[in-house]
């Protein structure tokens, strides 16, 4: 991967201008590419060869994945370009290492977690438009089928280039900077604490959350080319906090929120993340981890200001209201009690595995029900 802080322009068109990278395979999303005007941000030189393919679905899915992949068949290119939020760079990435050709199997692969490729097809340059996910730093892509969601992981995921520009994020309409920024948020605290966290994985969220906790609601509601560089990076390293560690039990019950109501990717995941927070807490001594997890709460603590979990999460509530994160299912419309059992059977078991204390489904119906 390769990366220069404070990313230029120059060195974009640089790296694009190259003999080599004539044919490039655009892909984006229509209102993100202008909203966040890349349209005008970008110029490519006429003699490259540019193949736009916008985004359709809202949620990375595998029906505009199998599209995706013949439309880059057909064109063959010399290079794919990610130009969007978490799912345009998810479909980049699996786009990039996987041959349509011999695409028949995938989804049987992706369902069973099988390894979906072995090489790398094509280099993958990708340029974030929105401060959560870092997926520009991360070795998995969420895609999902029939409404429920599957983590693909892989090295070959990795972009070999990313392009961090704060003036695409900075006049994102106010409900994606408050999501996609609570998502790095979130994404730093669940490092710290799953069972798969190491030395490196709680640098990079401990730095993650000192930009994050100091710029985000001035991100949201006054944003400057600061605070928006500052969230950028933020969520870049929160991406590099979870490319090791994986995420939690928020993010594991988010994604039927999802699915099933609509809910923003961050917004689902802010639903239960003070929840979770306590039960783990109230739970500490039956921790699975290798390491101590009051510690590591105590670096929560820290980052946050606060000396304890009533505080913590009184601060955690602070940030939503702030961000305009409803979490009162009525006022979301959701019937919690009716839709309990599909709720349930979508939770992704894969990151719930990383909870540092073992969660039941009767733990779940209680912390959705608090």
């Amino acid at each position: 991967m390769n990366f220069v802080d404070n990313s230029k322009i120059s060195d974009f068109k640089k790296l694009l201008d190259k003999k080599k990278n004539q044919k490039i395979f655009l892909i984006t999303g229509k209102n993100s590419f202008y909203k966040s005007k890349a349209n005008k941000f970008f110029r490519f030189s006429k003699d490259k060869v540019i193949k736009y393919y916008f985004k359709v679905t809202k949620l990375p899915e595998f029906k505009e994945l199998s599209v995706i992949l013949k439309e880059v068949e057909k064109f063959k290119p010399d290079i794919i370009l990610a130009i969007g939020g978490g799912a345009v760079i998810d479909y980049a990435k699996i786009v990039s290492i996987v041959d349509y050709r011999l695409s028949k199997n995938l989804k049987f692969k992706l369902v069973n977690y099988e390894n979906i490729s072995k090489r790398k097809i094509y280099p993958l340059v990708a340029v974030p438009t929105t401060a959560g996910a870092g997926a520009e730093a991360t070795s998995n892509a969420v895609i999902y089928i029939n409404k429920i969601k599957y983590s693909v992981e892989n090295s070959l995921l990795i972009p070999e280039y990313f392009f961090l520009f704060s003036n695409l994020i900075i006049n994102n309409p106010f409900n994606l900077k408050s999501s996609a920024g609570f998502d790095a948020i979130a994404q730093g605290v669940e490092s710290l604490i799953s069972m798969k966290s190491n030395k490196s994985s709680v640098s990079f969220a401990k730095k993650s959350l000192k930009l994050s906790l100091n710029n985000y609601l001035s991100f949201l509601h006054k944003p400057n080319n600061e605070n928006s560089k500052n969230m950028l990076f933020a969520s870049h390293l929160a991406g590099k906090a979870i490319n090791i560690s994986k995420t939690t039990g928020p993010h594991a019950v988010s994604y039927p929120f999802s699915t099933m109501f609509g809910l923003d990717h961050g917004h689902a995941v802010s639903l239960t993340i003070e929840k979770f927070l306590l039960f783990n807490f109230k739970n500490i001594i039956h921790s699975k981890s290798k390491f101590n997890l009051l510690d590591r709460y105590k670096i929560i603590f820290k980052l946050f200001d606060v000396t304890n979990i009533g505080e913590l999460n009184d601060k955690i509530k602070f940030f939503k209201r702030k961000a305009k994160l409803i979490d009162d299912y009525s006022k979301l419309g959701i019937n919690i009690n009716k839709s309990m059992n599909k709720i349930l059977n979508q939770i992704s078991e894969l990151r719930l595995k990383n909870n540092p204390i073992r969660v039941k489904k009767n733990d779940i119906r209680e912390i959705l029900n608090d």
